[in-house]
């Protein structure tokens, strides 16, 4: 794959589409996570690697494919707002809500690259990894301070320039979300299976993984359990 300069306009619209629509329009954005509390401040990442999941019904690998529950009504919309879920009892994952009114979509941020902030997003892991610092969901949703409180938060689009403040809130102040698009084509994308799902929709059915090759942030893949040859 291959893409041009977009603008912040044209990924609002995208948020009202499909989620493996706005996935790939996500790689090389700015993401600027601006937090308060035990570890204030902000944090600014390149988005490297990202996974699209789908509609109720539709994807049996996304957490609405059985339909709306408490823990993942933030699926169901409004997009531009957050879907933050716990994994393994212990990661904190970050989604951004996509899709048409009435329907259900998110994208996982699954790996970036740390563009400011990189001493406060080392702190928060507890160690520098170096290019795998925020490589994987849950590695990512460490550097950037998510936690669950923060599931259904507003993300502000805005064009490059204007993202990536490193001041940190006062303790008054709710977290932060504010997406850049790339000032410039990010390169080639590439697909495939999505990490660690089981069952047909971890398999090549639902080639909804993108990801910058040979940038920081990408995670190794790996097959989920019981996923079709």
């Amino acid at each position: 794959m291959s893409r041009t300069v977009i603008r912040a306009a044209y990924l609002h619209r995208l948020f009202d589409g499909h989620a493996t629509v706005l996935a790939p329009a996500l790689l090389g954005c700015e993401l600027t996570v601006t937090v308060a509390g035990e570890q204030p401040g902000a944090v600014t990442v390149r988005l490297t690697e990202v996974e699209a999941y789908g509609d109720q019904g539709e994807d049996p690998g996304a957490h609405s494919y059985r339909g709306r529950t408490p823990r993942n009504a933030s699926l169901f919309g409004p997009p531009r707002r957050t879907y933050v879920y716990l994994n393994y009892g212990i990661h904190r994952c970050l989604n951004l809500a996509c899709g048409p009114e009435g329907t259900a979509g998110g994208v996982l941020l699954r790996g970036a690259e740390v563009l400011r902030g990189r001493e406060l997003a080392v702190a928060r892991r507890g160690r520098d990894t170096g290019r795998a610092l925020l490589a994987g969901p849950g590695n990512l949703g460490q550097g950037l301070g998510i936690s669950l409180t923060m599931d259904g938060a507003p993300v502000t689009l805005l064009d490059r320039g204007f993202a990536g403040s490193s001041s940190p809130m006062t303790d008054d102040v709710g977290p932060s979300f504010l997406l850049s698009v790339p000032s410039e084509p990010v390169g080639p994308i590439s697909q495939g299976p999505r990490v660690g799902v089981s069952g047909v929709g971890g398999g090549e059915g639902y080639p909804w993984r993108f990801w910058l090759p040979q940038h920081a942030g990408v995670s190794a893949y790996r097959p989920g359990r019981n996923v079709p040859r």
